[in-house]
């Protein structure tokens, strides 16, 4: 219909299929982000924000709640709209602690909006090792204590794990560190650090190689 300039006729249709899927757990991406373009072309961004709003309220994902704030802020109504988002996503934390949604995407929507003393309330006992070390690089030098901290219980966990990867790994973690102690003027400390972490793990000779290239 497109294709045939009969781009109304395209556009209600494809209003039926959303209508249609309003009652199943998913609705093609495809078909959300043609109505939303369509609705940007003709000016209707309120109507393009609550389609946004109802695919963000079944998906609960971060692609889509950046996908909301996008055109919640073409509508300037996104301060209205992230406190709604934000709280699907905090009740979800309350109710499946761990699960698929909820706490992990609730922390990763705040690092993504870069609220990080939320970010920060909300990473104790729900946060990933992912979610950790990004709360950590965003906090370096606003909070480089707390990123330190971070970082340290990270180190730990990854000195078990051989590798390329998870030598390289070790070293930007080992790195991000010394950034941290350097802004604390705690230098010595990370001296000694990583002398006692070289030498427990002396004998793994391609990681001491890699720290060698990182100056570590």
């Amino acid at each position: 219909m497109e294709s045939a300039g009969r781009a109304d006729e395209a556009l209600a249709w494809a209003e039926r299929g959303l209508r249609a899927c309003a009652a199943e757990t998913y609705i093609d991406g495809r078909l959300v982000d043609y109505v939303c373009a369509r609705y940007a072309q003709t000016g209707r961004a309120a109507d393009a924000v609550a389609v946004r709003r109802d695919r963000f309220r079944l998906e609960r994902s971060l692609a889509a709640y950046r996908q909301l704030r996008s055109v919640a802020g073409a509508a300037d109504c996104w301060e209205a709209e992230r406190a709604a988002a934000l709280a699907t996503l905090e009740e979800e934390a309350r109710r499946e602690r761990g699960g698929r949604y909820g706490g992990p995407v609730l922390i990763d929507a705040l690092l993504d909006d870069g609220d990080l003393d939320a970010a920060w309330r909300e990473a104790a006992g729900r946060a990933d090792d992912r979610q950790w070390a990004q709360l950590a690089d965003q906090s370096r030098e606003t909070r480089p204590a707390e990123a330190l901290g971070v970082y340290l219980r990270l180190i730990e966990r990854s000195k078990e794990p051989t590798g390329d990867r998870a030598y390289e790994h070790l070293a930007r973690l080992l790195q991000a560190a010394r950034d941290c102690h350097r802004a604390l003027g705690t230098e010595d400390a990370f001296t000694l650090f990583l002398t006692d972490l070289r030498m427990e793990l002396k004998r793994r000779r391609k990681l001491m190689s890699v720290l060698d290239r990182h100056g570590l």
